[in-house]
């Protein structure tokens, strides 16, 4: 904790109830903050009180802060100005820094008669065509996709005519997107002119390209070639198909940014779609640290470092300072400008859908799918978590009438299992069946390592976000008792099964909650159960195995564990130890001639060597 809290407090606590801008500083003087506020003394004391409500990203911001400074402004219109004015001076740690490095695009046109087409951040001198330079690399990139898909171009790394006929065609060519010119079968003429029409459409857009091609289609057929007139109808059909998809998209938006983010573990992803003339023109993603008033600065960073500003932003939530905010963006546009928040109809819709591509990066920043962070927020809903559970424990127990009592734990981390983090427990405490007893001696061992090895924060040194034990509320109360004796908070529930031996309710201090009606998470946390159980019972199989294995030939005179397992892995099977004759058993490693007869005569009582 910073030991200048409360002096800091203190000074806080005298500020005035006015406008304007506070800089933090630490021990070195370098400025690690700025913010605005309405109230200086309401905002800035916040810092410097309880830090159970402030997001990581402010703790760590406040536990470096020496000394603070302000300016006093006539307004909190003046405050904003002067804030973005002095963080693109500093550009202080603990603000959002967002960076403009994206640079330009260009279409590239190879060199050569089986000219394919790409798009590239930077021109090269290889002798290829470049069109551009293009603001927009998602554009770019769309754009390209679209019309290799749409004129049947090539995109693979094979070269013409060199590489005709040297292998089948790819995939691309069977669902009818690449005419495979690797099969030699395609003439030159007419593989140019799909080039071509595929740079008009690129160079014209899509309006330009249905007049020319339907020209093109109306000649070929007053010509009587009508296999080329099909297939320019068939690419007229694949360049509407496209538009279509596209009106889809933004039917009434022109010009407008959409922005929504998605925050997780101290992260958030902001995502913006950027509209021109009803066209989804481009889309970026910035992941920032978590903190205070995000949206807000991230729309000063963001717009700061852009030089356009659209008419219209629709943003997926509302702020306090949101008027003047737009208020700036109309004075750097020129004109007034539109920030809402739109509750419903088309706006809501693209929000929603910026909203759910912003968790789509987040999670693939962390190896998960947005499907698996889909489940994780609806048991976080169900379970009424703080967090999201990305590290999740499950345990079992596993024993035949109290013999060969032992335990599996499974770990679930982003939604999949981790196998790499499974742990199996031989319970040691106690002979018998007792399954509350077994499940207590097993988190107190995992949580007796945690303390050992919690300096690491790997394996048993991570605390985990969420406990799952199969079984129900008497399981529950038996853990519940070790965390809190060895002060662990971790929350903590019981999955139930049904009399078909399926996931029913998942169960805590508070009662059962259903999950049957919620499919998703019903099947998420059947899959989890059913993994957890098969770990125990293998590991529980594996363990009467190795008795069985003990009893039939560590119970033979001679025959120590060291000699079983040498013969087991020598034979293989117990089966083929039985049917091996005495010379085979003595020449087996670590056997002798009197053991490998005590062998043989067990397993040929009736029989005498020769």
């Amino acid at each position: 904790m910073n030991p200048k809290m409360g002096e800091l407090r203190k000074k806080a606590m005298a500020l005035p109830l006015l406008p304007g801008v506070y800089i933090m500083r630490d021990k070195s003087n370098e400025i690690i903050y700025i913010g605005k506020a309405k109230a200086l003394k309401n905002r800035v004391s916040q810092y410097f009180g309880s830090q159970n409500n402030h997001a990581e990203k402010v703790r760590r911001m406040v536990e470096n802060v020496d000394r603070f400074e302000y300016i006093i402004t006539d307004s909190e219109f003046e405050a904003l100005i002067l804030e973005c004015s002095l963080i693109k001076q500093h550009t202080p740690k603990y603000n959002i820094l967002l960076k403009d490095d994206k640079g330009y695009s260009y279409i590239r046109v190879s060199s050569g008669d089986w000219a394919k087409l790409s798009y590239v951040l930077q021109k090269q001198d290889d002798g290829a065509t470049y069109i551009g330079p293009y603001k927009s690399s998602y554009y770019v990139k769309t754009a390209v996709e679209e019309a290799n898909k749409i004129f049947m171009l090539p995109t693979c790394n094979r070269r013409f005519p060199q590489d005709f006929r040297k292998a089948r065609p790819c995939l691309n060519y069977h669902i009818k997107q690449c005419m495979a010119p690797c099969t030699g079968r395609v003439k030159l003429r007419d593989y140019r002119e799909s080039l071509e029409q595929a740079l008009d459409f690129l160079k014209g857009g899509s309006s330009n390209s249905i007049k020319q091609l339907t020209a093109q289609m109306e000649e070929a057929a007053e010509k009587l070639e009508f296999e080329r007139a099909a297939r320019i109808r068939d690419k007229i059909a694949a360049v509407r198909r496209m538009g279509d998809k596209q009106k889809v998209v933004a039917n009434k938006v022109l010009d407008e940014d959409i922005i929504a983010s998605f925050s997780d573990s101290g992260k958030t992803c902001f995502q913006v779609f950027r509209f021109e003339g009803g066209r989804l023109f481009d889309r970026e993603s910035f992941i920032v640290d978590s903190g205070e008033s995000d949206t807000e600065e991230f729309l000063l960073r963001y717009y700061t470092m852009r030089t356009d500003v659209p008419k219209n932003i629709a943003l997926d939530r509302e702020f306090e300072s949101i008027a003047e905010i737009a208020r700036w963006l109309s004075e750097k546009r020129g004109s007034k400008v539109n920030v809402t928040v739109p509750q419903r109809g088309e706006q809501a819709q693209l929000v929603n859908m910026c909203r759910s591509n912003a968790a789509e990066a987040l999670a693939q920043q962390k190896g998960a799918t947005v499907r698996e962070y889909g489940v994780l927020e609806e048991l976080k809903e169900a379970l009424g978590l703080d967090a999201l559970p990305e590290y999740i424990e499950s345990y079992d127990i596993s024993n035949l009438n109290g013999t060969e009592n032992v335990a599996g734990m499974i770990v679930y981390q982003n939604g999949r299992s981790l196998k790499s983090a499974y742990r199996k427990f031989k319970i040691k405490g106690f002979e018998g069946q007792d399954d509350y007893a077994s499940m207590a001696e097993v988190l107190t061992r995992r949580f007796e390592e945690y303390y050992k090895e919690k300096e690491s924060g790997e394996g048993f040194g991570r605390l985990p976000d969420l406990i799952l034990l199969d079984g129900g509320r008497g399981q529950v109360r038996a853990v519940q008792e070790v965390l809190d004796r060895m002060k662990i908070s971790v929350p903590l529930f019981g999955m139930v099964k049904d009399d078909k031996h399926r996931t029913r309710a998942v169960t805590g201090d508070g009662g059962e909650i259903s999950i049957q009606s919620k499919r998703q998470l019903f099947t998420f946390l059947s899959k989890m159960q059913d993994e957890v159980h098969r770990f125990a019972i293998g590991y529980h199989h594996s363990r009467r195995s190795k008795n069985t294995f003990k009893s039939s030939l560590t119970g033979i005179e001679g025959i120590g564990e060291v000699r079983a397992k040498a013969l087991l892995k020598y034979f293989r099977t117990v089966d083929n130890i039985s049917k091996a004759d005495l010379a085979e058993l003595e020449a087996a490693p670590k056997m002798t001639k009197d053991s490998a007869l005590a062998v043989y005569r067990y397993f040929h009582a009736e029989e005498k060597p020769e």
